[in-house]
């Protein structure tokens, strides 16, 4: 085993087994010579990359068909922990039979799910995420050279951290997976900020567009909506609170009912919920084309109470303010 890796007996505890076994017994390590890759028809391609954030490195070997574009056979030497052993056959293996648009599109944490035992639990320690972000960037790099173009050119998002590589997507999806909370936990999981700095928050050494702090709060406070979104959802229409009850049929009425009204250049609004006799009666006032028109008390008003009984609950009445 990769002893190098741990850091007590617990430590080891949270390597998957899939990890655990692609540490001793990497399918895909070794070499493609350009005489095997001609041999197959395919076109050899070699690409290195070194993360200096923590020594380790790899290089990347492919045999791409260059009549379809479609990676035959995809093998690596890495230089450095279990773990980048690990992760680097692993991403290997994501290569083969993709064509080079496709891998491109491969990410570390792609990576690191596909290590995973359980699709809950990840695969590695928080330390030694970023282990796996060299995918990312060596993947771009081979398929650069393969198409004669510069790295950047495959480069879809924004990086935050520098020194790690790290982009936004990869920050945002990280903190979503695992629940994170503070920048430190960030930089556990990413290594981001864990270096010069820089990205963590203004007035470092360096100006970045992006930065932890920011890009944290504006992912939790759309986790937190979600949260409270799915509450909602889930909760009895009965026991919701009354500003509960009107977020419930705002949300119906803002996706489903809107639109179609809008079509004809009408609108309406909720002006009121009140309780009566069992039921739950929401009080509308018609706006644009829908105010004076026949239908707004007939065909129209049976079929938003109907949109509401359906999505939201049976005892909505919808009763329409002259």
């Amino acid at each position: 085993m990769a002893k190098n890796d741990l850091i007590g007996g617990s430590l080891w505890e949270q390597y998957s087994q899939k990890v655990s076994e692609r540490m001793d017994n990497p399918k895909h390590r070794g070499e493609i010579t350009k005489e095997e890759a001609e041999a197959m028809g395919a076109k050899l391609v070699v690409a290195d990359w070194g993360a200096e954030a923590c020594g380790d490195a790899v290089r990347l070997y492919w045999a791409v068909d260059p009549k379809t574009n479609r990676i035959l056979k995809a093998t690596f030497k890495s230089f450095g922990c279990g773990t980048a052993i690990a992760s680097s056959d692993t991403m290997a293996e994501l290569c083969v039979g993709k064509t080079v648009d496709e891998v491109v599109k491969i990410t570390n944490i792609d990576v690191e799910h596909a290590m995973r035992d359980e699709e809950d639990k990840p695969s590695i320690p928080p330390q030694k995420m970023h282990c796996s972000v060299m995918a990312y960037d060596v993947i771009k790099k081979a398929a650069s050279i393969y198409k004669g173009v510069d790295p950047s050119h495959f480069e879809e998002e924004e990086i935050v951290c520098e020194c790690a590589r790290v982009s936004l997507r990869t920050i945002k999806d990280v903190i979503r997976i695992n629940n994170l909370k503070t920048v430190e936990e960030i930089t556990q999981y990413t290594k981001a900020g864990a270096f010069c700095k820089s990205c963590i928050r203004p007035g470092g050494h360096e100006k970045r567009k992006y930065y932890l702090e920011d890009i944290l709060r504006e992912v939790r406070a759309q986790m937190d909506k979600q949260e409270v979104q799915q509450s909602l959802d889930k909760k009895d229409f009965s026991s919701m609170s009354l500003v509960q009850k009107l977020k419930a049929v705002e949300k119906v009425i803002d996706e489903e009912i809107k639109p179609m009204l809008a079509a004809d250049g009408g609108s309406l609004e909720v002006v009121d919920i009140k309780e009566s006799d069992g039921f739950s009666d929401v009080y509308i006032s018609y706006m644009g084309a829908c105010r004076g028109c026949p239908a707004s008390t007939t065909n129209t008003l049976y079929a938003i109470q109907h949109y509401l009984n359906e999505k939201v609950d049976k005892s909505i009445r919808v009763l329409p303010l002259a």
